[in-house]
């Protein structure tokens, strides 16, 4: 479990290792959450396959709570802990209702020397369709110090079909991280990544071809965290990935909306 709210924002590894497969929804369809890291120039992913011609970061460890999956990372030079945690707790049940997760990686040397390190992450919008030929859009905006970047679909047919293999269609994904930290784009995923692995950037602004469908040139949600030279201290960052569904269910034929 990576990020998992209900059975509508419920995306899961279904490997061993984050690296060898991409992230899904619980029907099996991909849902793509991508990070990489450069170390010193050099590009390794730490979640998801793509793109196949970056190596992985090496995989040391799991460990799998209630409320957190914890995954290590490690290669000679760098030591990376990546949670994905989501604030289940019975006994509160404002932080039960929030529809999110966070994501957090912990970032630090082991070999006794700085390197250069920046990270990537991207939430696709895979999330917010329930077939790919979909057309979606997508926004921008600040929360506080958070910069929030929005996708949705065009249509937006809310509570407007059911199913067990169904994912939601109406509502926003959203993916956050604080602004004076981190560079953000919302484009096409392999643009993107491309822009990352060659010179650990993202375009200058966001992709103005909207809206299209999730099958062409995929949008993406991304970040891009510069974190300098790190050293043995850990360097830690954050990203806040979320859904807001409008509407929860239909019962009676009311529109409910969720608790929180």
């Amino acid at each position: 479990p990576l990020v998992t709210f209900d059975p509508y924002l419920s995306i899961w590894s279904p490997a061993d290792h984050l690296t060898d497969h991409a992230t899904e929804h619980w029907t099996k369809r991909e849902q793509a959450l991508v990070s990489l890291i450069r170390v010193d120039g050099e590009a390794f992913r730490l979640m998801g396959n793509d793109p196949a011609s970056v190596p992985a970061l090496p995989q040391t460890g799991l460990q799998v709570t209630p409320t957190r999956s914890i995954y290590e990372f490690e290669n000679a030079k760098i030591h990376v802990t990546l949670t994905f945690m989501t604030p289940a707790l019975p006994d509160d049940l404002d932080a039960f209702a929030l529809p999110l997760s966070y994501l957090t990686w912990q970032v630090r040397s082991v070999d006794g020397q700085e390197h250069a390190v920046s990270i990537y992450d991207s939430t696709s919008s895979q999330l917010v369709v329930n077939q790919a030929g979909e057309k979606v859009q997508w926004f921008r905006e600040t929360a506080g110090g958070l910069t929030a970047l929005r996708i949705g679909t065009v249509d937006q047919p809310v509570v407007g079909s059911s199913g067990d293999d169904h994912r939601i269609n109406w509502g926003y994904a959203y993916a956050a991280a604080p602004g004076r930290e981190s560079k953000s784009a919302i484009g096409a995923n392999d643009t993107l990544l491309n822009d990352f692995v060659a010179n650990g950037e993202l375009p200058a602004a966001d992709d103005p071809q909207m809206p299209r469908a999730v099958n062409e040139q995929q949008p993406v949600m991304a970040f891009v965290f510069d974190l300098g030279k790190v050293s043995a201290q850990p360097v830690t960052l954050q990203v806040i990935v979320a859904y807001d569904e409008i509407y929860a269910i239909k019962s009676f034929g009311r529109k409910l909306l969720p608790f929180w």
